[in-house]
């Protein structure tokens, strides 16, 4: 779907009598930040005020009144009080102005649609902190990281925007989000929907919960990419799993392997697994961030990234060594592109703007997406998809279990029928916490 297309299908929700019916569907792959001129970033000065709004922490409970600070970033250059409208950005698991600064669509059609620009930062996440630095140093604290609070987070954040900005009472909302900002503008129209006339859900993965889709269906598709990207370059990286084994199995090869993948660290046995996870989730997110642009949204890359890293992944039947010298080439264009990287870290993958423990606790409670390979379709190591393994792991870490059954509870799974005016579009925005963080 084109920008146009959609530009349509927004203008369809801001007439009053718009009663577009769209069949929702999963979708994976493409980024809601194509600009309209595909090979180049979008050229728009992004100036927008940074404000706060006193949130309850507790919506659904009246036992208690805290309150905390939440974010939020409105651009009103364009916004016109007669015949405007407002773009609502669901903020999803990180800081709010690297996403706003990293969001082209909005600030494409701000001026077509006369649009009020609202990035809503979610809780637990850059500065909306509900026990400020103590949010994450209890589990009690983090009881109120949930989807559900984050919904109501933003119904209450467009009601203080409607009664405090004068022109804006009236105007139609609409949501709009990649990945898990994606979902959480879907969910937002499906139950609020007398707060937002419609929904734009780009790269908004509802399905993957439970056995809605198969497991392995993700790690397919960054295969794909890869496959497509050069030839044998998917089959260099799943031969690499069983060449960095036994690589590994001796002091020696340990050390060696240390120096050819210049790591920031001396790798030890119990690191291996650590190691190939990194270099997993490398692939993950340059499927991602797999841009006909050059951008510097998870990392700075050039244009067509996996095609670059596919020069360097020619040739599976070469030997150990070599094999491996070659990832650490395509690794160091995610990682060093720039030329200014001295050594790489295997405990870092992407910005720092993205929230590792707030997203860690929310794939351990609610947010529970099951994800597996076989090694045979996809390009990776057989991973099964195993509950209790995770449930343990999560006991561990936050002393909760996960809910694998309450998002498709809450949402309804596929049976969303009865809702309209959403758009799910083709993307790929913000998913690598999704994949490899439900694996931990």
């Amino acid at each position: 779907m084109g920008r146009r297309a959609l530009l349509l299908l927004l203008l369809s929700f801001l007439a009053p009598w718009a009663t577009i019916a769209l069949r929702p569907a999963l979708r994976a792959l493409g980024s809601l930040h194509l600009p309209t001129n595909p090979t180049s970033l979008p050229a728009v000065a992004k100036n927008y005020s940074v404000l706060y709004f006193q949130q309850k922490v507790d919506h659904f409970g009246f036992n208690t009144v805290k309150t905390f600070n939440q974010r939020y970033l409105v651009a009103d250059k364009y916004w016109k009080k007669n015949g405007g409208s407002i773009l609502f950005y669901t903020g999803n698991e990180g800081d709010i102005i690297w996403f706003c600064n990293n969001t082209g669509f909005m600030w494409d059609v701000a001026e077509e649609l006369k649009a009020m620009l609202v990035f809503a930062e979610h809780r637990y996440y850059g500065e909306s902190l509900p026990f400020g630095d103590n949010s994450f140093k209890d589990s009690r604290h983090l009881n109120f990281l949930t989807s559900e609070q984050a919904l109501a987070d933003f119904a209450e954040l467009i009601k203080h925007l409607k009664r405090t900005i004068p022109g804006a009472e009236n105007q139609p909302v609409i949501a709009i989000g990649g990945s898990y900002g994606g979902m959480l503008a879907a969910w937002f129209r499906m139950k609020y929907p007398h707060m937002v006339v419609g929904a734009l859900a780009a790269s908004a993965p509802i399905w993957q919960f439970e056995d809605l889709v198969p497991c392995g269906v993700f790690m397919k598709i960054v295969t794909t990419d890869f496959r497509k990207s050069g030839p044998h370059c998917s089959e260099s990286i799943r031969r690499s799993w069983e060449a960095i084994n036994r690589l590994s199995n001796t002091g020696s090869g340990l050390q060696w392997l240390t120096g050819a993948l210049h790591l920031c660290s001396p790798l030890t046995s119990q690191d291996i697994q650590h190691l190939k996870d990194w270099i997993s989730e490398t692939w993950v997110n340059l499927a991602m961030v797999d841009y006909p642009y050059a951008s510097n949204f998870l990392q700075p890359l050039p244009a067509w990234p996996i095609k670059v890293v596919c020069q360097y992944l020619k040739n599976p039947n070469v030997s150990d060594s070599l094999l491996l010298q070659n990832i650490f080439q395509a690794l160091n264009v995610y990682y060093n592109y720039s030329g200014q990287v001295k050594c790489l870290n295997i405990s870092e993958t992407a910005t720092s703007s993205l929230g590792t423990l707030g997203w860690s606790y929310q794939a351990c409670t609610e947010v529970v997406m099951p994800f597996c390979t076989n090694g045979v379709d996809d390009m990776f190591e057989p991973h099964s998809w195993n509950l209790k393994e995770l449930s343990d792991d999560c006991f561990q870490q936050w002393g909760v279990r996960p809910r694998p059954s309450w998002i498709t509870t809450m949402y309804g799974g596929k049976n969303i029928s009865s809702h309209t005016n959403i758009v799910f579009r083709r993307s790929f925005t913000m998913l690598p916490r999704l994949v490899l963080n439900s694996w931990a």
